[in-house]
């Protein structure tokens, strides 16, 4: 099968090491080189999150199981839950919330837009909130939220209130810094900007929310996702010693070690900054090009992807056909209420950082695409 530039949000391209130790042979998964990996990719989960106190959980499943699992362990029925809603990932987290009984509120602005710190705070005195749950980059609208600044505000109007952050498209690209900030959740999963192929919920949780969980009223609605299942067995990992609850994905977890440590190697902040520049180039391609980004002001705009609204004489399908046949593959639109409105194309990982010539080919697709 010839390979064709994969330019969506997510899975984006790999690095060749990443993908080598993806064909690595059989390997035990309580074999001792195994246990080294497993415990070294838990320690640089650690650094990437800038969570030197946090407790990583990297568990088998997509991105969404970390929504289970933050819900499962942390909310108990009937208690408050606001969604600070970008999108329709904001949407469906919400659901997810409602299944393990929460009593959800969701906050939410026009599509390409964010709910201001002021309507957050308002809505924060409202009601007293088990949890607040933040869509860093929401890939259906390609909107960025200031973490930082929303953490500020429900420290200072409601400090009891967990703060989970959904940062499937932002960790490892967006700054995010879950200690400084005081975060209790931040999840993602492997096939963004972690640089692993799908396959691995990663998420790292505060030591006031552990506790939280571990010491529930009711039991955690979950069996698989259960905090009090996989804390133990993450602990031993990076104790270097054997430890069985469900199999791990042995080969995931190589690539995951292999993947960190060269973000750890290369620094965070120096990371951060080359997909801003990546980002930035994109998108004043796009504005050469007379095109109109789905975020209303570059302010709230991610910089792991760009959402782009379609030309007014352009047909989507035959547009993303062109794209194709030029050897790129982007993204239709994913929201329900606008996908036929717009596409997106992603911009992470060595695709952002390397000096491959990626981001220049999807440009030079785009310019011949729309001719």
């Amino acid at each position: 099968m010839t390979h064709k530039l994969c330019m969506i949000p997510g899975p984006v391209e790999f690095d060749q090491q990443v993908l080598n130790l993806m064909a690595s042979p059989a390997t035990s998964h309580v074999d001792p080189s195994f246990i080294n990996s497993f415990g070294n990719a838990i320690e640089y989960t650690r650094q990437v999150f800038l969570s030197p106190k946090g407790q990583p959980f990297i568990v088998a499943g997509s991105g969404t199981l970390t929504w289970d699992m933050t819900a499962a362990n942390l909310v108990e029925p009937g208690e408050n839950v606001l969604v600070i809603n970008t999108g329709i990932f904001g949407d469906w987290f919400a659901e997810c919330l409602q299944v393990y009984g929460g009593n959800v509120d969701q906050l939410r602005a026009p599509f390409g837009d964010r709910p201001t710190l002021a309507q957050i705070e308002e809505q924060l005195k409202q009601k007293q909130y088990k949890l607040v749950t933040i869509t860093h980059v929401d890939t259906s609208s390609g909107v960025l939220s200031d973490v930082k600044a929303i953490a500020g505000v429900v420290h200072r109007v409601s400090p009891s209130t967990l703060i989970a952050v959904d940062g499937v498209c932002s960790v490892a690209a967006e700054e995010i810094r879950m200690d400084e900030w005081g975060l209790d959740v931040v999840m993602t999963a492997s096939q963004k900007a972690i640089g692993v192929p799908p396959g691995l919920a990663l998420m790292v949780v505060s030591p006031r929310a552990v506790e939280i969980a571990l010491n529930r009223k009711a039991p955690a609605t979950t069996y698989f996702g259960s905090f009090k299942k996989w804390l133990p067995i993450m602990q031993k990992y990076e104790a270097r010693q054997p430890s069985y609850f469900a199999t791990p994905p042995v080969q995931l977890i190589l690539a995951l070690e292999a993947s960190l440590k060269q973000f750890v190697d290369y620094g965070m902040d120096k990371r951060f900054a080359k997909h801003i520049q990546a980002s930035n180039k994109v998108k004043q391609a796009i504005h050469d090009l007379g095109l109109k980004l789905v975020p209303v002001n570059k302010e709230v705009a991610a910089n792991t992807l760009s959402a782009v609204y379609y030309p007014d004489n352009v047909n989507p399908g035959a547009f993303l056909k062109q794209m194709s046949e030029q050897g790129v593959v982007i993204a239709g639109g994913l929201h329900p209420q606008h996908n036929t409105k717009y596409f997106r194309i992603g911009h992470m990982n060595v695709s952002a950082i390397d000096d491959n010539g990626h981001l220049d080919t999807v440009i030079q697709a785009l310019q011949k695409s729309l001719k």
